[in-house]
């Protein structure tokens, strides 16, 4: 299994294996984090620490869930960790996602929040920009457990299991706060319907 092996290949201190890592998982734990942070700065540096933490803790990997499972639960804890210390500070780290950023965000080829297609009407098109950025502010705006939940299946196309693995969630209680996560999400996108 290619898994076991570039987990092996990571036990021993192998740098091409931390760099296949990356360049494998890079973009998507970019993505999740860019999303609970909505700061492009933020979530380069986060993504980068979320690496550098998985390479000095891979020898905890036990082999209990997929690999990308766990970086993700670090990424998520990282996550957590940056909203804690960024309140402490006062730092508003979210800023309203411009297109560079929404671009960046949607790069893994995975499933986006982008709601653009072949639209030839400009009229249309603005539309759909600015149902767009309601969307992604709405998102921003969500208590940071519901943000996270929205993100991890809707954005990143995570299984209900993945989930739960990922928060320490029983699957039942990932599927009910999502689908109160979305009812909250619908509410505040009414008035943009």
């Amino acid at each position: 299994m290619r898994e076991s092996r570039l987990v092996s290949r990571l036990q021993e201190r192998d740098e091409a294996a931390f760099r296949e890592m990356v360049r494998t998982y890079g973009q998507r734990v970019y993505n999740l984090v860019f999303r609970m942070l909505g700061n492009r700065e933020e979530a380069e540096d986060l993504a980068q620490e979320v690496f550098v933490t998985v390479f000095k803790s891979i020898d905890g990997f036990r082999g209990d869930s997929k690999l990308s499972t766990w970086i993700y639960r670090i990424a998520v804890n990282h996550c957590k960790n940056r909203h804690k210390y960024l309140a402490r500070r006062m730092v508003h780290a979210r800023a309203p996602l411009d297109a560079a950023d929404r671009d960046a965000a949607g790069r893994d080829g995975g499933p986006t929040m982008a709601l653009q297609a072949q639209i030839s009407q400009p009229d249309k098109l603005l539309e759909g920009l600015q149902l767009e950025e309601a969307l992604q502010r709405e998102i921003a705006a969500l208590d940071e457990e519901q943000r996270l939940l929205i993100v991890l299946r809707d954005v990143q196309g995570l299984s209900y299991q993945e989930i739960a693995s990922i928060t320490a969630l029983p699957e039942g209680t990932v599927k009910s706060r999502l689908h109160r996560a979305r009812m909250t999400l619908k509410d505040r996108l009414q008035k943009f319907m």
